[in-house]
């Protein structure tokens, strides 16, 4: 774990801000292992996108209901804590490529431009809640964060 690079997925930063939410624990436990191991974590502009979204949208329609303000707060403490991998003109083109080489469609694209971003930055691994996403990129190493949890 020690010098690990991982992009941290959305449904990570999203639970690891929402203390009811089941996945809380082990997403926390697995987030504070890799920043005790000086792991480096990254997220995307696309990450925080969707954070928002999930934030502020309504509870009804399967959000957390937050408002703006709110949603801000959490948003400015990732940005705190990770770093940015840049959105940029490699990414786009890169991304573009995969969706046709790849075959992609409907709401899978949005997790082939996380790809197409690490591809670009050179980040091998993501920490995620859902592997099966990532499976068809034999590129890139989907990490569960229940396996990163030292078992005593």
């Amino acid at each position: 774990m020690a010098g690990d690079v991982l992009l941290v997925d959305t449904n990570i930063l999203i639970r690891s801000v929402q203390p009811r939410d089941p996945a809380y624990g082990v997403v926390t436990a697995a987030l504070s292992q890799l920043v005790s191991a000086n792991a480096v974590l990254y997220y995307t502009s696309q990450n925080l996108g969707e954070f928002w979204n999930a934030l502020t949208r309504p509870i009804v329609r399967n959000g957390f209901g937050l408002s703006p303000q709110e949603a801000d707060g959490q948003a400015r403490q990732i940005e705190g804590r990770l770093r940015l991998l840049y959105d940029s003109a490699l990414v786009h083109h890169e991304w573009r490529q995969m969706l046709v080489d790849y075959g992609i469609s409907g709401v899978q694209v949005h997790d082939a431009r996380l790809v197409a971003a690490m591809r670009v930055h050179g980040v091998k691994r993501i920490l995620t809640l859902n592997a099966k996403d990532f499976r068809r990129f034999l590129d890139i190493e989907a990490v569960l964060p229940q396996d990163l949890i030292a078992v005593p």
